[in-house]
Parts: C-alpha cells; sequence; structure tokens
C-alpha cells in the first residue's frame, strides 16, 4: 500500500495519503481533489559535517548479531 505525498492546489496544504487501488485521494484541509503528486524523497540528514564514518548501528534485533541488522540469515 503506497504511500504518497500531495499539494493541495486550491489550499497549498502538503500532506500524505494511503492510497488504495483506484481511490482518489482528497485533501484533508479544504476536501479539494485538484492535487499536485509531490516527489518523495529518502534521505538521512545526520547533522554532521565532520565526514566522520557513521557508527554502528548495534545488535541485530532479532537474533543479537554484533555485526548489525541484515548480517543473520534470519533476516
Amino acid at each position: 500500500m503506497p504511500i504518497f505525498e500531495y499539494r493541495c492546489k486550491a489550499c497549498e496544504k502538503e500532506f500524505e495519503a494511503l492510497v488504495l487501488g483506484r481511490d482518489k485521494p482528497r485533501c484533508p484541509a479544504c476536501d479539494g481533489r485538484k492535487l499536485e503528486k509531490l516527489l518523495s524523497s529518502f534521505s538521512a540528514v545526520t547533522g554532521s559535517s565532520s565526514g566522520r564514518r557513521a557508527e554502528a548501528l548495534g545488535p541485530c534485533g532479532t537474533c543479537g548479531d554484533p555485526r548489525g541488522p541484515g548480517s543473520c540469515s534470519m533476516n
């Protein structure tokens, strides 16, 4: 079930909507249907500009493998 980001052309409200099948989302602020689909960006910002390597994530939450998530065959 994809979640999309939209901007309402009537009131300029930006929002996310879970879109199922052929459902058409509506603006939660004004109930408008004239929407612009926004480009979603998936990124992480560390807030550090030192250029250091990020620290390890920690042990795997499934099995406790110290190499981190995705290291064991359980994932």
